[in-house]
C-alpha cells in the first residue's frame, strides 16, 4: 500500500468517525440549547471553557510529544506509555486543586463551581484518551481512533437523551459527559493493549522529568491555544453575564462542527510530516502546500454560504430564542478558514521541531486576544468577542507565514495561484447567491454546482492532484 493510500485510509476512518461525531454532536447541541435555555447553556459554556484551559495541566503536552517521538521509534512506546500514564495521575490531582482555587478567586456561584469541577473530572479522562489516541496516530492506526470516536459519541448522545427525558437538569447532562468519556477511556485502553502495544509500567523519575521538560513547549502552546480560543467565553460570563455567554456558546458549538476536517487532518498528517522532516524536507513542504490547497477548497465556499444564510441556520437549529446568534455566526465562520491555515502551519512547524516558535506565536496572540476583548466586549458584547477572535486568528496567520518564510520553507508560487482561483470561485458563488436570493435548501445544491463549475473552468486541479486521486482509488 502506498503512503498516499495509507494516509487516505487513516483519514477515511477518522473522517467517517468525525462525521458521525459531528452529526451526533449537532443533535445534542440543539437539544441541550433548547432544554437548558440560554442562561444554563451559558453556564455549560463557561464550565467547558475554563476546564478546557486548565485541562492542559492534565497532559502538559506529553500526548503531542509522544506522537512525534513514537512515530519515528515504535520500540520506545512501552516505556513512554508505562511512565507517562501514572505520571499524568499526579498532574490530574494538581489540576483539580488549581481549578477549585481559580473558581473561588473568580467569585462564581456554588452551582457553577460544582458543574465546573465535574467537567474537570471529565477533562482527566479526555487527557488519558488523547494519549492513547496519540499512540494510535503514531502507529498510523486511525481505524481504532475512529472506532473509539464512534463509540464515545454514540454513548454520549444516549446518556444526554436519558438526562433530558428524565429531566435531570444540567447536573445530569454533566454526568452524561463524564460517564461517556470514562467508558471510551476503558475501551481505548483495551484496544491499545490488544492491537497496538502493551505499556511497560514503571515510574522512572529521571525519565519522567526528561519527558515533561521536553513536552513543556507543547504544554505552553496548548495553554495559550486554550486561552486564545476559550477566554472570550469566560470574559463574557464575568463582564456581560450568562445570557450573552449562551448566545456566543451556541454559535461556537456550530463552528466546532466545521473544524472536524482540521482535527482529522492534524491526526493523520502530523506523524507523516514528522517522518518527512527526518527523511525528506522537500516532501514536507509539498505536504504543507497540498494541505492548505485542499482545506481552503472546502472551507471558503462554506464560509460564503454561511454568511448569507446565518439567520436561517440559527433559527433552524436553535429556534427564535437564539436569533441574536446569527450575527455572531456570520463573523465567527471566518475563524474556521483562518484556523485551517494556522493549523496546517502549526503542523509544519511542530513537525520541524519548532514547537517553541509556535508557543511564542500563541503567546503574542493570547495577549492580543485578551486586551482586545477587554475593549470590545463591554461595547459590542458577543459580537465584539467574535470580531476579536477573527482578528486574533488573522494575526496568527500573518506571523506564521513570516516565520515559515524565515525558515526557508517557502511554498511554490503555484499555491498562491490556486488560492486565487478558490477566492474567485467563492466570489462568483457569493454574487450568484446574492442575486438569485434562493431558499437555503435550494441554494446548497445550486451553490455546489456553481462553485465547482467555476473551479473546473479555472483549471484548478493539476496533474499532481489527479495523481493523488488515482493513488487513492488504487489506479496508478
Amino acid at each position: 500500500m502506498s503512503k498516499i493510500q495509507t494516509i487516505f485510509k487513516n483519514m477515511s476512518w477518522l473522517l467517517i468517525s468525525q462525521i458521525i461525531a459531528s452529526v451526533f454532536g449537532f443533535v445534542w447541541t440543539i437539544l441541550l440549547a433548547r432544554y437548558l435555555g440560554v442562561d444554563n447553556y451559558g453556564i455549560l459554556g463557561f464550565a467547558v471553557s475554563i476546564t478546557g484551559i486548565l485541562g492542559v495541566i492534565d497532559d502538559l503536552g506529553i500526548s503531542t510529544y509522544i506522537v512525534r517521538h513514537i512515530s519515528t521509534n515504535y520500540e520506545s512506546a512501552p516505556k513512554y506509555l508505562g511512565n507517562t500514564i501514572p505520571l499524568k495521575a499526579i498532574f490530574a490531582a494538581i489540576n483539580l486543586i488549581v481549578t477549585f482555587i481559580i473558581l473561588v478567586l473568580l467569585n462564581v456561584n456554588q452551582f457553577t463551581i460544582f458543574i465546573t469541577l465535574l467537567f474537570s473530572i471529565e477533562s482527566i479522562f479526555i487527557s488519558y484518551v488523547n494519549t492513547l489516541y496519540g499512540t494510535f496516530q503514531a502507529f498510523e492506526k486511525g481505524k481504532y481512533q475512529g472506532i473509539c470516536n464512534i463509540l464515545m459519541n454514540t454513548i454520549t448522545l444516549i446518556f444526554i437523551l436519558i438526562s433530558i427525558f428524565a429531566d435531570l437538569g444540567l447536573e445530569g447532562v454533566t454526568f452524561a459527559y463524564i460517564l461517556a468519556n470514562l467508558i471510551n477511556l476503558i475501551y481505548a485502553y483495551y484496544i491499545l493493549n490488544k492491537h497496538i502495544v502493551k505499556p511497560k509500567y514503571e515510574l522512572d523519575w529521571n525519565f519522567c522529568k526528561k519527558v515533561t521538560l521536553l513536552s513543556i513547549p507543547f504544554a505552553v502552546t496548548g495553554i495559550l491555544y486554550s486561552i486564545y480560543y476559550s477566554i472570550d467565553i469566560i470574559m463574557l460570563t464575568n463582564m456581560v453575564g450568562d445570557y450573552a455567554t449562551g448566545i456566543y456558546n451556541a454559535t461556537y458549538k456550530l463552528i466546532s462542527v466545521l473544524t472536524l476536517f482540521y482535527s482529522v487532518y492534524t491526526a493523520v498528517i502530523f506523524p507523516v510530516m514528522s517522518r518527512l522532516f527526518k527523511n525528506d524536507k522537500k516532501l514536507l513542504i509539498i505536504s504543507y502546500e497540498k494541505s492548505i490547497k485542499y482545506l481552503m477548497l472546502i472551507i471558503i465556499p462554506i464560509a460564503i454560504g454561511t454568511m448569507f444564510y446565518s439567520l436561517d441556520i440559527i433559527q433552524l437549529i436553535y429556534g427564535h430564542k437564539y436569533d441574536q446568534a446569527a450575527s455572531v455566526l456570520s463573523i465567527l465562520i471566518w475563524t474556521v478558514c483562518l484556523l485551517f491555515i494556522s493549523g496546517a502551519s502549526n503542523t509544519l512547524l511542530n513537525a520541524s521541531h519548532r514547537e517553541v516558535t509556535v508557543t511564542k506565536i500563541y503567546a503574542i496572540a493570547a495577549v492580543f486576544n485578551v486586551v482586545l476583548n477587554l475593549i470590545m466586549i463591554p461595547h459590542f458584547s458577543y459580537n465584539g468577542a467574535a470580531i476579536t477572535t477573527v482578528l486574533s486568528d488573522l494575526l496568527i496567520v500573518f506571523i506564521q507565514i513570516y516565520v515559515i518564510y524565515k525558515l526557508g520553507h517557502r511554498p511554490n508560487k503555484k499555491l498562491y495561484s490556486d488560492l486565487i482561483k478558490i477566492v474567485l470561485g467563492s466570489a462568483v458563488l457569493g454574487i450568484a447567491l446574492y442575486f438569485l436570493n434562493l431558499n437555503m435548501w435550494i441554494a446548497i445544491p445550486v451553490g455546489i454546482i456553481i462553485y465547482f463549475a467555476v473551479i473546473t473552468l479555472l483549471k484548478f486541479f493539476d496533474d499532481d492532484d489527479k495523481y493523488v486521486i488515482r493513488e487513492i482509488l488504487g489506479r496508478n
